[in-house]
């Protein structure tokens, strides 16, 4: 008896032979369908991963777009490899802001939205937002009212002893209207932010008003007499204009000058304020009523921030408590003195604080200064401000709840947001990956950066509030439109007041924003842990669903992870990171600040590594973890496509597109500014980037293919 398999047929011997005739040809027929099959199913497989994963071909509008801004804006004649700023960017010098370009088209975009007939709702809070700009543009009725509202309002207050027509100034009255009705702060700035030991509870801050530009240039040693008399011209222009005798004018406007001159020289620099323990001081009223007694503190502070209920025990956060002192002083000394020039002082602050709501006269005066200081300081002109845009920009700030529904429903919509989530998951991730081989970091801190990562909130577009198109038809009841524009103005500006008041006294849950939707500054805030970008910023040329990759981790990436370093600042710190390896740590800021250091700057910019050394290292890690990010996409997607005619692989697509968020000029930095020049922001991460180099070809020894890099994220 043989085994089982002699006993019985195989599989194979049971089917008939290639010989067997009719078979044969069955079979060689199923295996040709099953082969087209194959190669048919393998075919779709590969365009559903490549339509699904990749943009649309280059040839659409939005793509023909983009490459007409990269094409105005670079010098491809200079060697990327020696100055890539200039390749991308063009001249440092000429070189416009990409920031301002898309907040200017952004204001464009909601001026559109304005003056879109029939789209508001009669009787809503939407009718009276269009209204409002509405006035606002109708110049021919804000010319023939001419000064007579703005001579109301200074009567209101009490008159004006220049145009004849005053009462003895009860200070601390005519001080109360200011701040409660004008929102004009003459001599301190009073506002409700969060308390720094409870981000959710508000509590009333005291800061230096706003000075003038030609003070700023006196603490810069720049000031000269030349300046001050163009300010004295200015000051004696808006007298004229109200009315005022040509010699009180011109001594009122004189004595003004000095007070403000005068406080400006109350305030602390810089630096010390920023001092440990002198950032802020929490006193009570009655304690900084008895430090700075001139001011009726309780009185003003209860008018501006009703319908809070205050006591003389309420706390208070004080940012420069000697400036107050001093600052009482000098009233007291000019109430006994000169009450009458306190006065003028006063009103000539109101003035320019309602100047967007009064006639071209006084707008011209004010745009005529800001030209001579220009030339006097040899900068480049300003560029004049339209009427359309001033109009856009008060009836945002008036009627945000309004506006901002509107805008995220033109320019953000559930597509957009989808794609920007996408894109932050995938930087997210990068960055996580990135931690995990950190030479510095040990075990411990890495689980800490980690843990802090996850636990980050990501508010993308707009806050909750706006993704309601209700809100954009709400009752603003309060707000009396008329008869006149600057009537009109004054309303809404008590409306604002009452309205932020009520919003801090109304417990919330979620992060309240810094800014509005159409804005383009993201930001991390320290105290709710969550990072925020506004639709205003997802716009192109930074980011569009249909761009290639390369253009959104570029630019959108680099800006997503930069801000995601932010929350990680603390490790960097000296003594923030207990459990990391400090020497290594210590030795990889000294090699950052040695990188940036050895690269030349255009004239009249200057560098201070150690004062731009958070932002440095958030630049360069920013752009290394949204390279990661872009890389590992590309292996999902099997490639990228690239723009017409622009002669860029998609790599180096990618660091045009990172630069492109960094042109700017290169005029003078504002000493609170801790990034560094423009050119800087470009050359420091992308010389440290060796993909950079391999990509663009760049010879070892050149300035961006340098023989050493630092690893700090």
């Amino acid at each position: 008896m043989g085994t089982l398999q002699s006993q019985e047929n195989s599989p194979e011997e049971a089917l008939p032979t290639e010989s067997s005739g009719p078979w044969a040809m069955t079979r060689r027929a199923l295996m040709i369908v099953l082969l087209l099959g194959l190669l048919l199913g393998s075919s779709m497989l590969l365009v559903y991963i490549f339509q699904s994963c990749c943009p649309r071909p280059c040839e659409t509008q939005v793509h023909l777009d983009l490459l007409a801004r990269y094409q105005a804006s670079g010098d491809t004649s200079v060697a990327p490899c020696t100055d890539f700023f200039s390749f991308a960017c063009g001249n440092p010098n000429g070189t416009r802001n990409s920031f301002q370009t898309l907040e200017e088209e952004n204001k464009s975009r909601l001026q559109r939205i304005l003056e879109s007939p029939g789209s508001q709702h009669l009787g809503s809070g939407e009718e009276k937002a269009f209204q409002f700009y509405s006035s606002c543009m109708d110049t021919p009725a804000i010319e023939a009212a001419g000064a007579g509202p703005l001579r109301q309002v200074i009567e209101e207050l009490g008159g004006w002893r220049i145009s004849g027509h005053w009462t003895s100034l009860d200070f601390n009255r005519t001080l109360r209207l200011l701040m409660s009705q004008y929102d004009h702060f003459p001599f301190f700035r009073a506002y409700l932010g969060p308390h720094p030991d409870s981000a959710h509870t508000p509590v009333i801050q005291i800061e230096q008003p706003e000075f003038d530009v030609f003070l700023k240039q006196e603490q810069e040693q720049k000031i000269s007499a030349q300046i001050f008399r163009e300010y004295l011209t200015y000051l004696n222009r808006l007298g004229t204009l109200l009315g005022g005798n040509p010699d009180k004018v011109q001594e009122h406007a004189s004595m003004s000058i000095a007070i403000a001159s005068r406080l400006f020289q109350f305030l602390k620099p810089v630096e010390p304020r920023r001092a440990p323990g002198e950032l802020y001081h929490m006193v009570t009223i009655d304690q900084l009523q008895e430090m700075a007694p001139t001011i009726d503190w309780l009185s003003c502070l209860q008018a501006t921030f009703t319908p809070m209920t205050l006591s003389p025990s309420q706390p208070l956060m004080v940012h420069d408590l000697e400036y107050l002192k001093n600052m009482s002083q000098l009233i007291e000394d000019e109430l006994s003195k000169h009450r009458d020039f306190l006065q003028s002082h006063m009103i000539w602050g109101l003035v320019r604080t309602l100047s967007p709501a009064l006639d071209s006269n006084f707008q011209e005066a004010y745009r005529e200064l800001n030209q001579k200081l220009q030339e006097l300081r040899v900068q480049p002109p300003m560029p004049a401000h339209p009427r359309w845009k001033t109009c856009v920009e008060k009836t945002g700030a008036f009627f945000e709840p309004t506006l901002a529904p509107l805008f995220v429903r033109e320019a953000f919509g559930p597509s957009i947001r989808s794609a920007a989530m996408e894109l932050f998951g995938g930087i997210k991730e990068a960055l996580l990956a990135r931690l995990k081989s950190l030479p510095w970091m040990n075990e411990e801190a890495r689980k800490e950066a980690q843990d802090r990562v996850i636990k980050l909130q990501v508010e993308i577009g707009a806050p909750e509030w706006a993704l309601k198109p209700e809100l954009a038809r709400r009752e603003y009841s309060d707000i009396q439109l008329g008869p006149s524009f600057l009537q009109s103005f004054l309303s809404c500006v008590r409306s604002l007041q009452a309205r932020t008041v009520r919003s801090f006294l109304q417990p919330s849950p979620h992060h309240r924003w810094k800014v509005s939707p159409w804005e383009v500054n993201a930001y991390y805030s320290i105290s709710d842990r969550v990072v925020v970008f506004p639709a205003g910023l997802l716009q192109p040329p930074f980011f569009h669903p249909d761009y290639p990759r390369a253009v959104n981790f570029g630019a959108a990436g680099s800006i997503m992870a930069q801000k995601l370093l932010h929350s990680l600042h603390q490790f960097l710190l000296p003594g923030g990171c207990q459990a990391c390896d400090t020497h290594a740590l210590q030795g990889t800021r000294l090699c950052l600040e040695s990188h940036y250091a050895a690269f030349p700057l255009p004239r009249g910019t200057s560098f201070n590594g150690s004062h731009t050394f958070l932002e440095d290292a958030a630049d360069v890690g920013g752009l290394a973890i949204a390279l990661q990010a872009y890389r590992k996409r590309l292996l999902g997607c099997h490639g990228d496509t690239t723009l017409p005619n622009l002669d860029l692989s998609p790599q180096q697509l990618f660091f045009r597109s990172y630069t492109q968020v960094m042109c700017r000029g290169s005029g003078p930095q504002d000493s609170q500014d801790t990034h560094s020049p423009p050119t800087l922001r470009v050359h420091g991460p992308l010389s440290n980037t060796p993909a950079f180099a391999r990509h663009f070809h760049c010879p070892n020894g050149t300035l961006l293919n340098p023989s050493s890099h630092c690893q700090l994220w």
